[in-house]
């Protein structure tokens, strides 16, 4: 995976302490205090969260913008910054590390990493129960390079709607105990969340049960724990990187996967290129098709937030599986 730190410690250091600036918010616009919650998201699914749980007591900015890859994230000076300020910084340790050495290094007082309210687990080297092999050095190609504690542990749970209630309400416990005054209001739009993420669940369990293969390939090894809540295998053709290039040998693993699965697809990603999907599939005889990681909405997404992303996402699956 291409991470890129292009902001050194010292510099972080030095944006937290000397509060380079102390009245504009993450995103680099002024910040005016109107009376709501500061809330800082990491990313998109932390976003839906804060947004959809905090309502009209929060003013939420996210540090990634819309079309760029989380994974790849670069903080500016001013986002470094700012964290320190913030009345919730709400992330999940794993995906971004420029995001979890700032979050450290700002000393922020209310801090809530996502990981922290769920089960994580390690999917490992091996995507839906086939090893990914070694290049020609004998160091696996496709191992998931996570840091801190917990290192190899898949970060992608919001991809699981059980998971993702679980986190949603530990946000609004911590909104609760950070704004007392409208503990109800985030009770309450707790419970909402919680229950569409409920029926989300539902959708997939009933939509999923019964298909002519339980098998799907994807560029972007995210969607263990939605394979795993409903009883598929997910095969990765790189790993966690969605453009890595895929050797040979995993083209031809591959190739053999399908024919005895029967798979039909090859997914890839609104937020990569199709480029390594479309080779996949060409060389395996397979269509192509988007499954969406929701690491981000832009106008490529099918749908205009986590609940209809998901929504399509099912349908993609129903299709590339045979659902009857």
């Amino acid at each position: 995976m291409n991470i890129r730190r292009l902001i050194p410690v010292a510099a972080v250091t030095g944006a937290v302490l000397l509060g380079l600036t102390a009245c504009s918010s993450p995103d680099g616009s002024d910040h005016k205090d109107d009376g709501r919650l500061d809330v800082v998201a990491s990313f998109y699914p932390m976003q839906f969260l804060a947004e959809r749980i905090g309502g009209e007591h929060v003013e939420v900015t996210s540090l990634t913008k819309p079309g760029v890859e989380p994974h790849d994230l670069e903080l500016t000076y001013r986002q470094t910054g700012r964290l320190g300020d913030a009345d919730l910084i709400l992330y999940l340790k794993g995906i971004q590390p420029a995001v979890d050495e700032a979050v450290k290094l700002s000393e922020a007082p209310n801090t809530l990493d996502a990981a922290t309210l769920t089960t994580l687990e390690d999917h490992g080297t091996e995507v839906g129960g086939h090893d990914h092999g070694e290049d020609e050095h004998g160091h696996d190609e496709h191992a998931h390079e996570h840091e801190g504690d917990g290192a190899g542990a898949d970060p992608h749970i919001w991809l699981d709607p059980v998971r993702y209630a679980e986190v949603a309400k530990g946000v609004g416990k911590n909104l609760e105990k950070t704004d007392p005054a409208h503990a109800a209001d985030y009770r309450e739009n707790t419970d909402a969340l919680v229950g569409e993420l409920g029926a989300l669940d539902t959708a997939y369990r009933t939509g999923l049960k019964n298909t002519e293969t339980r098998t799907f390939i994807t560029t972007h090894s995210a969607f263990g724990y939605l394979a795993e809540r409903y009883g598929l295998t997910q095969e990765g053709i790189a790993g966690i990187d969605p453009e890595a290039e895929p050797s040979p040998a995993r083209i031809s693993d591959l190739h053999s996967i399908a024919e005895k699965e029967k798979v039909t697809t090859v997914f890839f990603e609104t937020l990569a290129s199709d480029k390594t999907a479309k080779t996949v599939a060409r060389d395996t005889g397979l269509r192509t098709d988007v499954l969406d990681p929701l690491e981000g909405i832009t106008d490529a997404s099918k749908g205009d937030d986590y609940i209809e992303v998901m929504k399509s996402n099912l349908a993609a699956l129903r299709t590339a599986l045979g659902a009857k």
